[in-house]
């Protein structure tokens, strides 16, 4: 007999879904589209890590970054009133404070921000602006979410601390790359 992971259970094919801890709910509940759209992001950064213009300290940064959007994931899966969340991580100041860190070294790179700029100038700038708005849709459904369940307040805040993260890398891979900064004329 083979401890395999079978991908397809057909326990989903009338439009339900199970919670971690066996609650069923519909697939369009707010925790699944919640966990969908970081999932959704999480695909997008693998992106970003598999370019050929990431250079290795981002790769790992990134790495990082996907280990703790599963973290989120995990929390938004879980149904609490019915599962006891041992063994699922948690996020905390410091992983938010790691994310500023990064920030801050990127820009003390880049010239300062004096206007607004457009998305674009390289593929692995649009990835990260593609990143930053996935970012913050989830952020938007994550808070939806709170409204009616327990989301933790480090899980909000690294994602919010995350959309901007992926403003500076993509002015970073521009500096990397040489790429033009388009900036939007307000006029």
């Amino acid at each position: 007999m083979s401890d395999e992971m079978k991908i397809y259970t057909r326990t989903g094919d009338k439009g339900q879904t199970s919670l971690i801890g066996g609650t069923r709910v519909p697939k369009y509940d707010d925790r699944i589209e919640a966990y969908g759209t970081i999932d959704e992001l999480n695909s997008f950064v693998g992106l970003i890590r598999d370019h050929d213009q990431c250079d290795e300290k981002s790769k790992k940064q990134l790495l990082i970054i996907q280990d703790k959007l599963f973290t989120i994931e995990s929390h938004l899966a879980t149904d609490h009133s019915a599962f006891i969340t041992k063994n699922i991580p948690v996020l905390t100041d410091t992983d938010v404070q790691m994310l500023e860190d990064a920030m801050d070294m990127m820009s003390a790179q880049l010239e300062p921000l004096s206007n607004f700029i457009l998305p674009g100038g390289h593929i692995v700038v649009s990835y990260c602006h593609i990143c930053r708005t996935i970012c913050r849709r989830a952020e938007r459904v994550c808070l939806r979410v709170s409204e009616k369940y327990p989301v933790s307040s480090p899980d909000l805040m690294y994602l919010n601390r995350l959309s901007d993260y992926f403003f500076i890398l993509a002015r970073y891979f521009s500096f990397l790359t040489n790429s033009v900064e388009t900036k939007w004329n307000s006029q």
